[in-house]
């Protein structure tokens, strides 16, 4: 295992989210599955967050993003919760540079996992219920949209239809429960990012596996999701050309973008009454 993978690895997967069975896992143990020892793994860690947080510290000094961050909802004593799959889990993610955009005492629990889909997510539903969240961010559907036998010539299955993803995305939207937030202001969906279709088609690590993503299947998705009442923030513009050699994963400038792009969303002038009006159009 290079140096590289093992850091990538580390990046993107968390095996105590996805071993919940066995109980709290210690950092000895989660070093082991990567073939760290503790402290190194511990070293790792303490990087990436803080690379998170001077990509924080970066946009802070821009005065205007400042100001805009300082009014977003969020407020001391809520939790705020992430539901998605890769570029949300990611260490690097939007969602871990939020963390030190916003003042002590609000807390923010990153349920997304690395590789899920939105039929998978469903299960999560009685996890998010226990922990009452007073705002649920929701950025999923591109693993959905991955086709399987995808190559030259062959567009490939979907791994789950256009009509499931709808129906869980709207079952994970009704069926939060009484635990959920209170009101549809405080559910906010993330479309999918920008699949450089270029880069994807030629990775060989896809290529081999024959599976692949079509841009016009996550656009699918995000259709449908601007088509909500709740507010939706579309990423893909923002993560245009700002991904990781597999055309699919974001670099950090790619994480800092949907940042970016949610903030201006959650800040911008009007923006909640306007919600508030397609909402009613909506009913």
């Amino acid at each position: 295992m290079t140096e590289n993978l093992t850091d990538k690895l580390v990046r993107f997967q968390q095996p105590e989210k996805t071993l919940r069975y066995l109980g709290e896992l210690p950092d000895t143990r989660l070093a082991d599955l990567f073939g760290l020892d503790t402290e190194a793994y511990r070293k790792l860690l303490r990087d990436l967050d803080d690379r998170t947080r001077d990509t924080a510290a970066e946009l802070l000094k821009d005065p205007g993003f400042a100001e805009r961050a300082a009014r977003l909802p969020f407020r001391p004593g809520q939790r705020v919760v992430a539901l998605g799959e890769s570029t949300t889990a990611d260490r690097l993610s939007w969602f871990s540079i939020l963390r030190h955009l916003l003042p002590d005492g609000v807390e923010l629990v990153n349920l997304a996992v690395s590789g899920s889909t939105t039929t998978q997510a469903l299960a999560q539903l009685p996890q998010l219920a226990f922990l009452r969240p007073d705002w649920i961010l929701c950025m999923l559907g591109a693993n959905d949209a991955q086709r399987l036998g995808r190559g030259p010539g062959a567009a490939g299955t979907r791994l789950v239809s256009e009509a499931e993803t709808a129906r869980n995305l709207l079952a994970l939207r009704e069926l939060a429960g009484p635990g959920g937030p209170s009101g549809p202001d405080r559910w906010i969906w993330l479309t999918p990012s920008a699949v450089d279709q270029e880069r994807a088609d030629a990775y060989p690590h896809f290529r081999r596996a024959g599976i692949g993503w079509a841009s016009e299947d996550v656009d699918g998705v995000a259709d449908f999701l601007l088509g909500r009442p709740e507010l939706t923030v579309d990423t893909r513009r923002a993560t245009a050309g700002l991904h990781l050699d597999d055309g699919i994963h974001l670099t950090l400038d790619g994480q800092r973008a949907v940042t970016v792009a949610l903030v201006d969303a959650l800040t911008e002038p009007g923006a909640r009454h306007r919600d508030a009006q397609n909402r009613h159009r909506n009913a």
